[in-house]
């Protein structure tokens, strides 16, 4: 192209820029229209707000221009699709001109969750080696992943506490030094791209993030969004791309993710515009000011219309009003869950102003329905344009283009002492003391202390997002040169010249002078943590406490949690309660709170004070400061200190309203079908029911099924069929759309009893798969683990948003097998699809 033509080309591409993009303007206003009045925002209403002048400029704009005049279709509708790195590989790219890849929260080279640093890189590498050798435009890639709280991806990072934890601390500037440590570990290992900051406001306890928000007040995620987007970041310099030792942010979910009905992730949120605004919005202002790349759009819904697919939100509001001039990007197959799309097609979330599908398994048939979209108009040139040039403006800010790597690769750089020192700091900041009778704290020097619960076990501590998406499966070997909290307790006791004795069930050999019991949260996280009330239900830890007061024995409880709980029964029954939340990997931070040195002093007081109020009964779910009929058990700001002591006294132990836990993951466990499910035998002859637990024999006439030995005494149940039969758990119909977008995993233990004959299927909803080759894998007799992704599983052949049937086991022809433990599971471990038949 003549110079003159490409400095035409980039003039016009700027002025395009400067003036707003009027074509897509144009094409958005009729999208808006369309879209229902209650969920139609008014820009005039919301906050101003700018991207720095830095995040572009007419140099970076004329590249950009020169760049897009000589892509094609192809290329273009490639820069707006993210694939995960569990179902694309580098020579995928010489096909497909995909622009970004991930690793979800279950993804990691070669599948191994335990991947070194070194594996991380090689595989970045070997993606942007790709990316640089094919045809065309070859335009390098982004590769985002989940720090949630650290670089909580690969073993060895140091993990911060939770942000629940830091919206306690109240400090910003430790908001924007985590921000600069975890943007270095994650530019170590060969990423460039978080998704976060989080900037949920979340406003019912029982949502299973809600340890992700700062706070329920929006003035502490508000007061953090600007100093965390330039810790990972950095400030952003006209002409000058990020240093080697930041990478981009993703403020998210836009919007009112913390503010769904019931706490229900992926949820609606039904509230005004007002409380939209001035509730869930106002982190969003400062996190654009400060230059955030990257915005995510929610999974969730603002009365009823899902934001993914609401351009007066994405594009009237983000884009224009608000003037956030980086791009958007789609959360996990969100896209899909806008009505009229799938998966594989939706041009409305581009259309609406998404300028990024996320589509980690669903790539490949979305660039090919995004391509012909395109092709006929559906999406239009100046959309798709638009698009195009906010991720390249992005990748161009951020240096894909000639990235300085040098931090890329250094082993010393993650979970370095620096790190790790600054993790310390932030878990004694976020600890609030909320009672402390007979000064049982600070443990004096010289005491003999009982350590109980589970103390030793960095993944409690650690939560959700660690090392695997649900953190439920980690032990201390994932955390080398962490700091478990029974690590650090014993360290600081013995250096004031104590003994601390490790007891998990709390039974002492000699009487000790006080007793610490950690315990909480198991971890989880997003819908699998949704819960239907705020009661900490587990006995365990009560009868303990109550054990140890019985004996007379000052106790201290630590508690883990990802959000505030009713736990007044356990508070009685402890001297002094703790609530650490998710504190990481640092443990040793308790104890710089909780044990006094020689001299009878701590070395840090409690500083921490609620970021959420913690309730006075366990139907307080929606509990927040400022709004009617406001009455926590400790308010809002809440935080007792040895400089600031108070007597608590007993509480109520009136749980309020109990909620009846409903129960969509479970299906046969212990020799028992799991309530509210039955398990009905069918045949030609019609259904059978059995009772939940089973009986000696009940059969039908090609099926029987009895109570047999699997892990323990009458634990599974063996069926044998003669002749055409299903085996089915049934019950009411239930959404799973979110557990089957969540890439969980129907789960069960089988046990060959005689070889298959024939096909063996198993059903989700009203899809099947024959597994029959997975069974066969096996010798009779043998128990083994079955997974098969709810992912394989066609979403409208299964029905999924109303399943009666979430585990069917159907043979035509005799086959004897036993089965236990039924339901659905995380995808943290090795899971498969079978080929369908």
């Amino acid at each position: 192209m003549p110079a003159s033509r490409r400095m035409l080309v980039s003039v016009l591409a700027v002025a395009a820029v400067l003036s707003g993009g009027a074509g897509a303007t144009r094409a958005q206003t009729a999208t808006t229209q369309a879209i229902p009045a209650a969920a139609r925002a008014n820009p005039a209403l919301w906050p101003a707000a700018a991207s720095p002048a830095a995040i572009t400029d007419a140099r970076t704009e004329a590249f950009i221009g020169d760049l897009m005049a000589r892509m094609t279709l192809e290329e273009k509708v490639g820069q707006i699709i993210q694939a995960d790195i569990a179902s694309i590989t580098p020579a995928d790219l010489a096909v497909y001109p995909i622009g970004s890849i991930l690793a979800g929260g279950n993804s990691a080279p070669g599948g191994d969750e335990r991947a070194p640093l070194e594996a991380w890189v090689a595989l970045s590498r070997a993606f942007r080696t790709a990316a640089a050798e094919r045809p065309g435009a070859a335009i390098p890639l982004m590769f985002g992943i989940d720090a949630v709280h650290g670089h909580n991806n690969i073993v060895g990072a140091t993990l911060f506490p939770h942000n629940i934890g830091l919206g306690a601390a109240r400090d910003p500037d430790l908001i924007r030094r985590i921000g600069a440590a975890t943007a270095q570990e994650v530019a170590a290992s060969g990423a460039d791209w978080t998704f976060g900051p989080t900037l949920a406001t979340p406003r019912n306890d029982r949502w299973g993030r809600a340890y992700e928000g700062y706070s329920e007040s929006p003035e502490i995620v508000a007061a953090y969004a600007g100093p965390m987007t330039l810790g990972l970041q950095g400030e952003l310099v006209s002409g000058r791309p990020l240093s080697a030792d930041h990478i981009a942010g993703s403020a998210k979910h836009f919007l009112a993710d913390g503010g769904t009905e019931g706490g229900a992730d992926q949820g609606d949120a039904v509230i005004s515009e007002e409380q939209l605004i001035a509730v869930h919005a106002q982190g969003y202002v400062p996190a654009i000011d400060a230059g955030v790349l990257t915005v995510m759009a929610s999974f969730s819904s603002w009365n009823g219309v899902k934001t993914t697919g609401n351009p007066s939100l994405l594009t009237d509001v983000l884009k224009t009003r608000m003037g956030f001039k980086g791009f958007v990007v789609g959360d996990w197959n969100a896209h899909g869950q806008i009505p009229g799309c799938s998966n594989e097609s939706c041009a409305q979330a581009i259309n609406a102003g998404l300028d990024m599908f996320m589509a980690p398994d669903s790539w490949r048939g979305l660039y090919a329905n995004t391509l012909a979209q395109a092709r006929a108009g559906q999406i239009s040139a100046a959309r798709l344009d638009d698009a195009v040039r906010r991720i390249l403006r992005v990748k161009v800010k951020l240096g894909v283009f000639d990235r300085d790597r040098a931090l890329e690769g250094r082993t010393d750089v993650l979970g370095s002492p620096d790190h790790r020192a600054l993790a310390r700091e932030a878990v004694r900041k976020s600890l609030v003391l909320l009672k402390n009778e007979g000064g049982v704290l600070p443990i004096r020097p010289g005491a003999r202390v009982l350590v109980a619960g589970a103390a030793d076990s960095a993944g409690q501590a650690s939560g959700g997002w660690t090392v695997t998406w649900q953190g439920a499966d980690t032990t201390n070997a994932d955390f080398p040169g962490g700091t478990s909290i029974w690590s650090g307790l014993q360290a600081a006791v013995a250096a004031a010249g104590g003994v601390a004795d490790l007891r998990p069930d709390g039974d002492y050999v000699e009487r000790p002078d006080v007793a610490v019991v950690v315990f909480g949260e198991t971890p989880y996280a997003e819908f699998q943590g949704d819960i239907e009330t705020l009661d900490f239900a587990p006995e365990e830890p009560l009868a303990l406490l109550r054990r140890l007061k019985a004996a007379g024995i000052p106790t201290v409880s630590v508690f883990l949690s990802g959000r505030p709980l009713w736990t007044n029964p356990e508070i009685n029954a402890s001297d002094a309660f703790v609530a650490a939340w998710l504190p990481g990997t640092e443990g040793a931070g308790v104890a710089d709170v909780l044990v006094a040195g020689p001299d009878g002093r701590a070395p840090f007081d409690f500083t921490g004070r609620l970021s959420f109020s913690w309730p006075k009964t366990a139907d307080q779910d929606v509990l927040n400061v400022g709004e009617p009929g406001y009455d926590p058990q400790f308010a809002y700001g809440y935080g007792l200190s040895y400089a600031r002591p108070a007597q608590v006294g007993t509480l109520a132990e009136d749980p309020g309203r109990v909620v009846v836990r409903g129960n969509l993951d479970g299906y046969f466990r212990d020799g028992r079908v799991l309530a509210p499910w039955s398990l009905i035998l069918r045949d030609d002859g019609g259904d059978a029911r059995v009772g939940q637990r089973l009986a000696a024999s009940s059969p039908r006439a090609n099926l029987s099924v009895r109570a047999t030995d699997g892990s323990a005494q009458e634990s599974a149940m063996a069926l044998t069929f003669s002749g055409p039969a299903q085996a089915v758990i049934f019950g009411q119909p239930v959404d799973l759309s979110r557990q089957r977008n969540g890439d969980m995993v129907l789960a069960f233990s089988a046990r060959l009893d005689a070889v298959p004959t024939g096909p063996v299927e198993l059903g989700f909803g009203q899809d099947r798969i024959d597994i029959a080759p997975l069974l066969a894998q096996g010798r009779v007799g043998e128990w083994r683990q079955i997974r098969v992704r709810l992912a394989c599983f066609d979403a409208a052949r299964a029905d999924v948003a109303a399943v009666e049937t979430p585990f069917v086991l159907a043979s035509t022809t005799p086959l004897a097998l036993s089965l236990a433990d039924i339901g659905l599971v995380s995808h943290d471990t090795e899971a498969t699809c079978p080929v369908k038949r």
